[in-house]
């Protein structure tokens, strides 16, 4: 989230407080000027999300699944907060049923331009499984409105992908996050809930957003969610290493450095990256 200025964006997000948060977001497309890229937009999708897929495919598996009948049928993603929407894309590039949600109509609209006017370029990255559908639906990550306009249910999801969403949320809604996730993610074996932590070297003190953010937080919320997890003064996550997962929890099945991913995820004097990928999975 390169910006604007994150100290602008803090005096801006500061004015939504509460179940309004979301509210701050979608005003920052509406007021943007026509084909203004705003901050977040890394104009691309992920190479390390990419590179995971190829890298990591024995962990995710295929975008294919076979029913006892014999019947293929295409695993569906996710990407909440999508944006411009270049993460979905991809995922449909792969294969997969892909699903864009976004608060903002305006986001979602920018995000369909794209996709008409790009998705040839993303090609097809396995002809003989070819590419995925895409979908761009408006509707708020904590709701189930936008399932219902998709005729879907919860635990619908195969694969989610979150990236510049956990560290754009109020700290106080991370509990509602990880359940939510557990929510929509696909029951074992198909569902993997993939992560990029970032920004993971920000001072969680500066506040946010993007709020700084540890492996060590997408542990302690996603192997408990729904649960009030207790944060030091400086922000920074209280983890309990001998803490087990709850039943209910995710357990983090990889956590990989990738080897190319955007500038924001690279130390800006030494060129180190700093991200990290974490896959996760239900339980039962």
């Amino acid at each position: 989230m390169a910006g604007p200025p994150s100290n602008t964006l803090r005096d801006h997000m500061a004015k939504f407080q509460g179940e309004n948060y979301v509210e701050g977001w979608a005003s920052l497309w509406d007021n943007r000027a026509e084909g203004e890229r705003l901050g977040w937009d890394r104009g691309g999708h992920s190479p390390a999300l990419e590179d995971f897929l190829i890298q990591k495919k024995g962990f995710v598996g295929s975008p294919i699944i076979e029913g006892s009948d014999g019947q293929k049928s295409r695993k569906k993603a996710l990407v909440p907060g999508c944006g411009t929407g270049y993460d979905v894309l991809l995922l449909a590039s792969f294969g997969y049923d892909a699903y864009g949600l976004d608060y903002s109509e305006a986001a979602v609209e920018t995000a369909n331009k794209e996709a008409a006017k790009n998705r040839d370029e993303y090609g097809t990255k396995d002809p003989a499984v070819g590419q995925g559908n895409v979908v761009f639906v408006q509707g708020d990550f904590f709701k189930d409105d936008w399932l219902t306009k998709l005729e879907l249910e919860q635990n619908s999801f195969d694969l989610i992908y979150d990236y510049t969403f956990f560290c754009a949320l109020q700290p106080y809604l991370r509990p509602k996050w990880a359940l939510r996730h557990r929510q929509l993610l696909a029951p074992p074996p198909t569902g993997n809930l993939i992560c990029l932590e970032w920004p993971t070297t920000r001072d969680p003190s500066l506040g946010g957003p993007p709020f700084g953010v540890s492996s060590w937080a997408y542990m302690s919320h996603l192997s408990h969610p729904g649960e009030e997890i207790p944060y030091h003064a400086n922000g920074d996550v209280k983890f309990d290493p001998l803490r087990e997962v709850s039943p209910l929890g995710l357990e983090r099945v990889i956590h990989w450095k990738p080897e190319r991913t955007h500038k924001a995820g690279k130390d800006e004097k030494t060129g180190e990256i700093t991200e990290r990928i974490s896959l996760w999975r239900r339980q039962n």
